[in-house]
């Protein structure tokens, strides 16, 4: 199952990329900053994770050590900066001074790491970034998701399932200025926002891209807000505790939950035919694995795209057993 969800998922990035290096020239090799490259390894590469706390995260840094497993050739060293900036600086500075050959950054809610990317260009170590695209600061390639397209999606999906409309709570992850909820939550909001009878009501409070923040704050909305209808959440952690909290009040029948990652919880939730219905796949094991693949192509010389984006399929109760591995790292 694992093997067939990543190769329809790879497959389709393929084809993807193909067409965006034909419209925008990024078939160009994207800049080493100076590492030495052509070698057929060993390798090692060092992974600095702004935060392991949050399951996303945890689980594209494990897909990325068994990525690097397979390859055999390739170490990790992997580093948790427990959501302090200064602290994943100061380890991308020890992975350095480990003399990594690459390093792989997961940004989880940072928005930039100015000292961490300088260090890493004066070192002259090409340098991945998964999931997160910082803000500022050179890198040598990006993947992730389009995180705009994920929210049209789910936002589509709610209306065609609220033809006569009703009010829909959006629970976002925060801090106020992370721009992957807001991508998130923005794209929602473009396809609700203009349907009849849609009534947005934005929670006050931030989730914290937790299961238990979800719970928390659902709670607060069902109290404020009994005729809900639908939820979006900025992530599926969130949403399984906002599912939680639906459940106790005894509104399962009346609230449909929405959420973006592809955790494996989530799509067993909706392949159950609960009301968890849909979700958009950013799957963390896909990302983690061809973050790690990245590394070990530049490394190897290899011309590789600036900024890829990874397919974000939507994922209802029609093909969640497609994508749902209870085997997987996320």
């Amino acid at each position: 199952m694992k093997f067939t969800r990543l190769l329809g998922v790879l497959v389709t990035g393929v084809l993807a990329a193909g067409l965006a290096a034909c419209s925008s020239g990024s078939n160009e090799p994207a800049a080493s900053g100076g590492a030495t490259t052509g070698g057929k390894g060993p390798y090692t590469i060092g992974v600095a994770n702004f935060m392991l706390s949050g399951p996303y995260f945890s689980g594209m840094d494990k897909a990325i050590a068994a990525q690097a497993k397979k390859k055999g050739n390739v170490t990790i060293i992997s580093t948790d900066a427990g959501g302090d900036a200064a602290k994943l600086a100061a380890n991308v500075e020890d992975l350095l001074s480990k003399n990594v050959d690459a390093v792989i950054i997961s940004g989880g809610p940072l928005e930039s790491a100015p000292a961490a990317l300088n260090s890493i260009k004066a070192a002259g170590k090409p340098v991945v970034l998964v999931d997160r695209k910082f803000q500022t600061g050179e890198y040598t390639s990006w993947i992730g998701p389009d995180n705009e397209a994920i929210g049209k999606q789910d936002g589509e999906f709610i209306a065609s399932r609220l033809p006569d409309g009703g009010e829909v709570a959006i629970i976002k992850g925060g801090p106020a200025d992370n721009s992957i909820g807001l991508a998130r939550t923005n794209g929602v909001k473009s396809v609700l926002g203009s349907k009849p009878g849609i009534k947005l009501v934005e929670a006050p409070a931030f989730g914290e891209w937790g299961s238990d923040g979800g719970l928390s704050v659902m709670e607060n909305l069902l109290a404020t807000n009994p005729k809900l209808a639908a939820v979006f959440c900025e992530n599926d952690a969130m949403c399984l505790g906002a599912q939680r909290a639906i459940a106790s009040a005894g509104k399962d029948e009346q609230i449909i939950i929405a959420g973006v990652d592809g955790q494996a919880e989530a799509l067993k939730a909706i392949l159950d035919g609960t009301n968890y219905v849909v979700t958009g796949l950013n799957d963390a094991d896909v990302i983690g694995g061809k973050g790690l693949d990245r590394a070990v192509e530049i490394l190897q010389g290899a011309q590789v795209e600036k900024d890829t984006v990874v397919p974000s399929p939507m994922v209802t109760k029609d093909n969640a057993a497609q994508y749902y591995d209870p085997d997987g790292a996320f």
